[in-house]
């Protein structure tokens, strides 16, 4: 597993190098995006986040569905709802992900595609999130834009996926801070998946320790709007997994790096909303495959490194013939 206080170590250390970069900037002076953030995402996201284009005869899409290369479609987000929330880079999933240790999974950018951004760069799209996220002047392609959406954002042509969202939100009650402080004195980190969506997004990565049974089933009292569950790299057992009985609301769980094994995989069996689960380097075996084939809703299985056997595998591809299997 690693270090368990890595993480808290790595933050820690961000903190104290952008400490006197946020006493250095000059009082009252607002972030330019087009003139300070603009050149570092150009040069460190746009390569995987930009407009559709014609490769070796492939058209290549941006990744998630999230543009970088425009104003309206870093406010319209990726697939899975927004990455922007003005003036709140702690809800901002395009400033989490940066800030994530460099050896988590969803860290960007991935270390093979560019470097990660400097703590200057950190501290500036912070500053310029808690500001407002004020484009100014600037627009960007307008490539792709729908005819139906405002430099704002405001109004948009949304996808499948985010009609997705929009239908299990609906009849929740938008869920106040104050009910997650169980979760956040646990060591969870809860976000919400948009400012205007009850659905959250519930993960235990960067808990001091590495999170515990205890621990984790505090999110039962938010069960009812967890969309997305991250207990990866953490002390989960199977018995943890019982939270998924509350939570029927879930589209992704990350599971990547832990001891779940087949009997944890026994409390999913009435998730019909599941889309996306990590089981890389679990004790998951064929075993724990059979609860996955009733899961019909699956679209991606990360499966490498864990327990399970080409036999079974071939078999949950049977079950799932739509599903991305990703075994070896």
């Amino acid at each position: 597993m690693g270090n368990p206080h890595a993480p808290v170590m790595r933050l820690k250390s961000l903190a104290l190098i952008l400490t006197p970069i946020a006493l250095a900037l000059p009082a009252g002076a607002a972030v330019n995006f087009e003139k300070e953030i603009l050149p570092f995402l150009e040069k460190k996201c746009v390569q995987c986040h930009k407009a559709p284009f014609e490769k070796d005869g492939k058209t290549v899409k941006p990744k998630s569905g999230l543009r970088f290369d425009a104003a309206w479609a870093i406010q319209a987000g990726s697939e899975n709802g927004a990455v922007l929330v003005a003036g709140k880079s702690g809800e901002s999933a395009m400033f989490e992900r940066v800030t994530l240790p460099s050896d988590d999974d969803d860290f960007m950018p991935p270390k093979d595609k560019a470097d990660p951004l400097t703590p200057e760069e950190v501290e500036l799209l912070k500053n310029w999130i808690d500001e407002g996220a004020d484009f100014a002047e600037w627009h960007g392609s307008l490539e792709g834009k729908p005819a139906n959406l405002s430099n704002s954002g405001k109004t948009i042509t949304v996808s499948e996926t985010q009609r997705i969202y929009q239908r299990l939100a609906e009849g929740l009650t938008m869920p106040e801070e104050k009910s997650w402080e169980s979760v956040t004195a646990s060591g969870g980190r809860v976000m919400r998946l948009s400012q205007t969506s009850p659905l959250l997004s519930v993960d235990f990565r960067l808990s001091p320790t590495e999170a515990k049974d205890e621990q984790i089933l505090s999110a039962k009292v938010i069960g009812a709007n967890i969309a997305h569950l991250d207990l990866s790299r953490s002390a989960v057992t199977d018995a943890a997994l019982a939270l998924a009985t509350q939570t029927p609301r879930l589209l992704r769980l990350d599971l990547n790096n832990t001891a779940i094994g087949d009997g944890g995989l026994n409390h999913l069996a009435g998730l019909k909303e599941l889309r996306y689960i990590n089981l890389h380097q679990t004790e998951v075996t064929d075993a724990g495959l059979k609860t996955l084939e009733g899961l019909k809703s699956l679209e991606a299985v990360y499966l490498w490194q864990s327990k399970v056997t080409e036999a079974g595998v071939k078999a949950l591809r049977q079950a799932l013939p739509d599903a991305k299997i990703n075994f070896k």
